[in-house]
């Protein structure tokens, strides 16, 4: 590993379990998938629970992006260039969930394409102490922006290249647009928290009630 920061790394399996519609990503790609899910909620505008929500931006954006990532990546210093560069990424990864949401994957792989291209991303043999040679991937530089960008944008691009696409989705509940990744058994999740699903309950639930009295 060289450079400021960091490999970003997965083993390049997604394991289908014997029970119907129940999936478990690997390890590795669960962690790139919580980060994608982590950035693009963080460092886009739109709502969040019912509430407009505003990115943070200027100097509060590198605390903002340490704060998002895994707690085991090296973070230590996040230069501004760095984390301007990851707040773009975001607005690319969210427009790929966008897509998926309204079911236009063909346009969801085009806009995870050209992230690769930018990223430069890149298999690699990698060996962690006491482990096994493993495949990991690289952006164009180890620099911590890079490496995140390439690899969040194949680890969208393993769910999209497979039967795991329909699971990007966006929070469904009302005034929301956070994304999520369904790891539901059967593929019944539609809100990124559980606070939004308990607002859509309480409102249901009002709802119900004002109509019998």
């Amino acid at each position: 590993m060289t450079g400021e920061i960091t490999i970003v790394g997965y083993t390049c399996t997604l394991e289908t379990l014997g029970v119907t519609g129940q999936v478990m990503f690997d390890g590795h790609v669960t962690t790139l998938l919580d980060a994608t899910v982590s950035l693009v909620n963080t460092l886009t505008d739109g709502t969040r629970q019912g509430r407009p929500y505003t990115a943070p931006h200027g100097d509060r954006l590198p605390q903002a992006i340490h704060e998002a990532l895994p707690l085991s990546s090296d973070r230590s210093t996040i230069v501004p260039d760095h984390a301007a560069y990851l707040a773009r990424t975001a607005q690319q990864m969210r427009a790929v969930f966008e897509a998926v949401d309204r079911g236009h994957i063909d346009q969801a792989a085009q806009l995870v394409n050209a992230l690769l291209r930018t990223t430069g991303a890149r298999p690699q043999l990698d060996c962690v102490a006491g482990e096994p040679w493993q495949v990991h991937f690289h952006g164009s530089d180890d620099s911590l922006s890079v490496g995140w960008s390439a690899g969040c944008a194949t680890a969208l691009a393993l769910a999209i290249g497979s039967n795991l696409a329909g699971r990007l989705g966006v929070c469904t509940a009302p005034h929301c647009d956070r994304v999520y990744v369904d790891a539901s058994r059967n593929t019944v999740r539609h809100f990124c928290s559980t606070a939004c699903r308990s607002r859509v309950k309480a409102a249901a639930f009002r709802a119900r009630k004002a109509a019998r009295s």
